[in-house]
């Protein structure tokens, strides 16, 4: 993968470059805050940026919000200290696939990061944590309508392999249906559901128990 680092801390960008390098990925290049991330994304067109959420100028949210806009089809990881809850929803309400802390573990950061790659979500175990218990509140507030009764058979079906962790061509390959039928049902359940990305999708079928048992074709 193409990764462009965005930190505020060049020690810490150099730090994660060197890592990055060990394990086979391509850094890009850096930025030290959300507007030469954007910058340099229209320029480099990497595959994955990892985003720090307080930065000068501008934040890793309101750049995100931004660069998927615009490049939708880049993927954007958090990698930030905070482990404030409300920057955990606003980073997965802009478009975030994934929020890691920097408290993370080498072994435990890659293993996330080879998740992303297949198109997981990559949460830290403790941020997963906050996001199920506000899923949890939130939920005793949702309208008939959005609960999971409201999706086809065939929706729970593919909503059941998306939480284990399948990626589009495996739920695919589990059900018999092409990737497009796939996105099809993803962006009806999100709508259902009232979801904005994967990540929530996940979180919302891990609360509620719905990933059911793990089935390969």
């Amino acid at each position: 993968m193409r990764v462009l680092i965005v930190d505020d801390h060049n020690l810490f960008r150099d730090g994660v470059a060197s890592l990055l390098g060990v394990r086979g990925y391509q850094v890009v290049g850096q930025a030290s805050d959300g507007e030469e991330a954007l910058v340099k994304a229209r320029e480099l067109r990497p595959d994955l940026v990892l985003m720090d959420i307080r930065m000068p100028r501008m934040g890793g949210v309101a750049a995100t919000r931004l660069l998927k806009a615009e490049m939708p089809d880049i993927t954007v990881v958090m990698l930030t200290a905070s482990d404030d809850e409300a920057d955990l929803f606003e980073a997965i309400k802009s478009g975030a696939q994934g929020y890691l802390l920097k408290d993370l573990k080498a072994d435990a950061f890659f293993a996330l990061l080879a998740g992303v790659e297949r198109g997981e979500a990559a949460i830290s175990p403790r941020m997963a944590a906050h996001m199920l218990d506000e899923f949890s509140r939130l939920a005793k507030g949702k309208r008939p309508e959005e609960s999971s009764n409201a999706l086809s058979e065939r929706e729970a079906e593919v909503l059941s392999l998306v939480a284990q962790g399948r990626t589009n061509k495996e739920v695919a390959a589990a059900l018999y249906i092409s990737d497009n039928t796939v996105k099809y049902h993803l962006r009806n359940i999100l709508d259902t559901l009232h979801l904005e990305n994967r990540a929530q999708v996940v979180a919302y079928a891990a609360r509620r128990g719905l990933a059911g048992p793990e089935v390969r074709p």
